[in-house]
């Protein structure tokens, strides 16, 4: 496990898993919204500047990456030796991101444009960011790979590490 990749849905827990494994396993923690997305959110950031930032970030010997992008989790999937799904039910992640509100500087629009998108990652079509994206790029990844569904599943895994 020296390079994971942890793909869901917003507010599945991503980042927190993420920054609970670099803690245990001494590596760094790369939050692809930081590389999506100009600081606080005030556009995305062109789209060779961030296949850039993230061939950079995945030229690492070591890291975890965490974030709904399957573009880019198609761009690294290669370098990733575990993928991490975390599929966990819509209505969990609503009500983590609801506790959790808005992050890194958004705006209230923002986060209810994040709300919306949320609740629709099961009824996204031919969409990379979208549950039947996730489950493609979990399926033909062929090493070490964990789908874990629920709080539980996700606790118990981290006491494995």
């Amino acid at each position: 496990m020296n390079r994971i990749f942890i793909m869901g849905n917003g507010g599945s827990g991503k980042t927190w898993l993420a920054e609970q494994l670099a803690g245990r396993l001494q590596i760094p923690a790369i939050h692809l919204d930081d590389l999506q997305w100009m600081p606080n959110f005030a556009a995305e950031r062109p789209r060779e500047d961030r296949n850039r930032l993230v061939a950079e970030a995945a030229d690492g010997c070591s890291w975890i990456m965490e974030g709904i992008y399957g573009s880019i989790l198609k761009q690294v999937l290669p370098r990733v030796t575990t993928l991490i799904w975390l599929d966990v039910a819509d209505d969990e992640c609503i009500s983590n991101l609801l506790h959790r509100g808005q992050t890194g500087g958004g705006t209230e629009e923002q986060f209810q444009e994040l709300l919306e998108y949320t609740r629709s990652y099961r009824l996204r079509k031919n969409h990379m960011n979208s549950f039947d994206g996730h489950q493609g790029l979990f399926e033909e990844h062929p090493l070490q790979k964990m789908r874990l569904s629920n709080r539980s599943e996700i606790t118990t895994f981290l006491t494995t590490v």
